[in-house]
């Protein structure tokens, strides 16, 4: 097991890289959102101090940079928000989808007015 650790790649991500691969794997793994228990403190290389909280696959650990952002879309997090196309991009390179329910609100809106 601890040979298995060491060959498994280790990733840092930034909520600029964040792909809804991941994301989905942080909210299955913190439904909840995370504490501050779940939080990595560590230096990088330009000895910045980072937070993040992990989570792995089969063959990768990836450190998810800790950020208001991060929260906010974890708890928005839908998996039908995301094509399968999509699964492996980075989540701020997605375009957002229209809810339908906002353009059926403003077509009941005009028909109030013409009344």
């Amino acid at each position: 097991m601890h040979d298995q650790i060491k060959a498994m790649k280790r990733v840092i991500v930034d909520y600029k890289k964040l792909t809804p691969e991941i994301l989905s794997l942080l909210v299955e793994k913190y439904p909840d959102g995370y504490d501050d228990d779940q939080i990595i403190s560590f230096k990088n290389a330009k000895n910045e101090t980072i937070e993040a909280v992990e989570v792995r696959t089969e063959d990768s650990i990836y450190l998810v940079k800790v950020s208001t952002r991060l929260e906010n879309t974890m708890a928005n997090y839908d998996e039908d928000d995301y094509e399968d196309s999509d699964f492996n991009e980075p989540i701020v390179d997605i375009p957002e989808k229209e809810i339908e329910g906002d353009v059926e609100e403003e077509e009941d809106e005009d028909e109030d007015r013409d009344k």
